[in-house]
């Protein structure tokens, strides 16, 4: 009876240990898969990606906008609808301090002159008494020493590389580009180099300017807009085929006043965009332009 018992053991035995040897070698084995697999993979996908050049070329550009100066002169409507405003405001509003001043000394003067006036009544009999009609009269002699800046209009024939032109409206810098065999008037941009930002690449392009002193402040490190072209047939190839320029937001903030080469950068009004730019370009620049 041992020898049977010893087997009927030893079979259920022998099962559990075969079950416990081929669950091992079954996730050892799908282990080493997942551990080679992805590894070979992502370096197929790192050898391609530096196999793989981009045929288009990145620039970066700035658009430079210098905000209005002075506030733009109101039309014939906002000047009536100005006048209305301050009128219904008169006529709802309460009485001031000073306009309560002014009829306490019209009171005083009419007990003064009535027959049953009493100076001892008053408070003030030795002392000096301003009226309020005096401090009118001293701030009337103050506000004619008073000469505002004129809003006199610029000549037509104003230098357009002045930054002191326009000072009611926002402005948009402009500087020509070759492109090609082209001289175009396009926003300031620089090819991108390697290792670089974009927004390093506009900032460059800026300072490149040839002449100009200009300190920016940049809106963010994401472009506002973009645009594609392709290179004349006669230049293009398999690796090059066009550029593509990102664009930049930056607001003028200071500038230096130097010498600059004739003609070498504008600043334009936005209704003046369409007199420089390419219709595909303007297209794309209005997008992201506000005339503020």
């Amino acid at each position: 009876m041992a020898a049977p018992t010893c087997k009927m053991v030893a079979r259920p035995l022998r099962k559990f240990l075969t079950c416990i040897s081929e669950t091992y070698l079954r996730n050892n084995v799908h282990r080493r898969l997942s551990l080679t697999v992805p590894l070979s993979s992502v370096l197929e996908a790192k050898k391609t990606e530096i196999n793989a050049v981009s045929p288009w070329t990145l620039h970066g550009a700035v658009c430079l906008q210098r905000l209005p100066k002075i506030s733009q002169e109101r039309s014939p409507f906002e000047e009536q609808f100005a006048e209305l405003m301050s009128r219904m405001e008169l006529e709802r509003s309460l009485l001031s301090e000073h306009e309560l001043r002014l009829l306490e000394d019209v009171e005083r003067m009419s007990r003064k002159q009535s027959d049953d006036y009493d100076s001892d009544d008053e408070c003030l009999v030795d002392q000096d008494i301003i009226t309020a009609q005096d401090m009118e009269d001293a701030w009337e002699q103050k506000f004619h020493r008073f000469h505002p800046a004129p809003r006199h209009k610029e000549p037509v024939d104003m230098d357009r590389s002045s930054v002191d032109r326009c000072l009611g409206d926002s402005l948009v810098l402009l500087a020509k580009q070759q492109v090609g065999s082209e001289d175009l008037w396009l926003l300031p941009q620089l090819q991108w180099n390697a290792g670089e930002t974009l927004r390093r690449t506009a900032e460059r392009a800026l300072a490149s300017l040839p002449g100009a002193d200009f300190k920016a402040a940049f809106l963010g490190n994401t472009p506002c807009g973009v645009f594609k072209y392709k290179f004349p047939k006669a230049t293009r190839t398999e690796s090059s085929v066009g550029a593509k320029v990102f664009f930049f937001k930056a607001l003028l903030s200071s500038h230096s006043p130097s010498p600059t080469k004739k003609g070498a950068f504008v600043w334009v009004k936005k209704s003046e965009l369409a007199n420089y730019l390419k219709p595909r370009y303007l297209k794309q620049v209005n997008r992201f332009v506000m005339n503020i």
